[in-house]
């Protein structure tokens, strides 16, 4: 039977969305890497009993495997390494070579800082090293060491692995706990699976609805599939796990979206349009250079997230008043005065007022109407004007009617330039 897993993310401030979770989806990730079957996700705040009851819900579900996230720091509510040895039957004991490790990983602090008082810097740091007995112990990234905790002897139960909460902590942390003893053991008979995202850009998801009944229909066994589909950035994300021998399943499946979506599937093998078009910039030696309003710099940023983006982009224009776009992008003041900030026409000259002033191969224009005041009966909210243009005289100009609030107009703004990237670099124009 393939182990299942859950997964306890701790702290108030999380649990409030005052921090946002960055540990579940990156555990989840690496555990269906490992062939476990995730199955739940669970966050609670800084509660004794909201832990206990976390834990006991995966128990309950027939978990084998639980990872907790946070909780592991030197103050009165970091209290995960005490709750999870009360909830394996483990007495708590103070390891002295942890307790110097985390001394001596403190010394620079104590150095850099000399009045601090030495007294609560060794409490805290005692209290971090105090861990379950029969714990393995998982060297400290930061100052919090990991643990690994087995059900003490006589009790049966889930093996818990406990990690402390700053993502890069975590996660340079985590070969170290799969490598563990006790971790490989609760993990025993994983499967491998196999892991397919497809990515497709111009239609609604009820038609990915209708491509799964068509596969029905045609005869394709899709409950030996778990497929997983995700409006993502105004993309359709459709995700699919399955076990070694459902292949031939998972490549009937993807036959009929292929079929039905030949024109809307932009990527079979998981890259993002980000990385496609990156990829292609890089390969034909071409640079892009942006100019945008509405955006306010989103897709620059998108642009330059990526390692390598200083071959491929200059630099972008950020012109959200109206003399930016004619101080810095060249936009004739007529153009503006006759059609409107938000117009083709405008677009365009952004595209060509980017790729002059920057000198790249290829400009983008982007303006628009983000909200949620400022749309008009001929221009409402969401209304956008793009354009992308090449110094070889191709050009794709498109106006879209994009949904959602300010911040969904202006991020799936950059994924629409994006993708009319894709196509110019595909040969398509105007």
């Amino acid at each position: 039977m393939t182990p299942r897993a859950g997964i306890v993310v701790t702290g108030t401030e999380v649990l409030t969305g005052r921090v946002l979770d960055r540990n579940g989806g990156w555990v989840s990730e690496r555990l269906r890497e490992l062939g476990v079957d995730h199955a739940s996700t669970l966050v609670v705040g800084d509660r004794d009993e909201d832990m206990l009851e976390a834990l006991r819900f995966m128990v309950d579900r027939g978990m084998s495997l639980i990872v907790t996230t946070g909780g592991l720091g030197p103050t009165e509510d970091d209290r995960t390494a005490e709750i999870v040895g009360r909830f394996q039957g483990r007495e708590m004991v103070l390891d002295e070579p942890t307790e110097a490790r985390i001394w001596e990983i403190l010394s620079g602090l104590r150095r850099r800082w000399p009045n601090l008082d030495e007294a609560a810097i060794r409490a805290a740091n005692r209290k971090q090293a105090i861990v379950p007995r029969g714990a393995e112990i998982l060297a400290p990234v930061g100052t919090a060491p990991g643990l690994v905790v087995p059900p003490a002897e006589g009790r049966s139960g889930p093996t818990i692995v406990v990690l402390p909460g700053p993502p890069r902590e975590l996660q340079e942390m985590w070969p170290a706990a799969v490598a563990t003893e006790g971790f490989r053991a609760a993990i025993a008979g994983a499967t491998t699976y196999r892991h397919r995202t497809l990515r497709l850009f111009g239609l609604p998801e009820s038609e990915i609805a209708g491509t799964l009944r068509a596969a029905r229909a045609e005869g394709v066994d899709l409950d030996r599939l778990e497929i997983t589909t995700c409006l993502r950035r105004g993309e359709i994300e459709v995700v699919t796990r399955w076990e070694p021998d459902a292949d031939d399943v998972y490549a009937a499946f993807e036959t009929v979206v292929r079929a039905r979506h030949a024109d809307t599937l932009f990527s079979d093998d998981g890259r993002s349009i980000d990385e496609i078009v990156a990829a292609e910039l890089r390969a034909r030696k071409l640079t892009v250079a942006v100019a945008e309003s509405c955006t306010g710099g989103l897709l620059s940023g998108r642009l330059t997230e990526l390692d390598g983006a200083s071959a491929t982009f200059p630099g972008g224009l950020v012109v959200y008043a109206n003399e930016a776009k004619t101080r810095l992008a060249g936009v004739d003041p007529a153009l503006i005065a006759e059609h409107g900030a938000v117009s083709a026409q405008v677009a365009e000259a952004l595209a060509d007022g980017a790729r002059t002033q920057l000198a790249a191969a290829i400009g983008i224009g982007v303006t628009g109407i983000a909200g949620p005041t400022g749309g008009t009966p001929e221009k409402p909210v969401g209304t956008v004007w793009l354009s992308v243009a090449g110094n070889d005289g191709a050009r794709l100009t498109r106006h879209v009617r994009l949904p959602g609030s300010r911040a969904d107009v202006r991020d799936r703004s950059t994924t629409v330039a994006l993708h009319l990237l894709r196509r110019l670099l595909a040969g398509e124009s105007d």
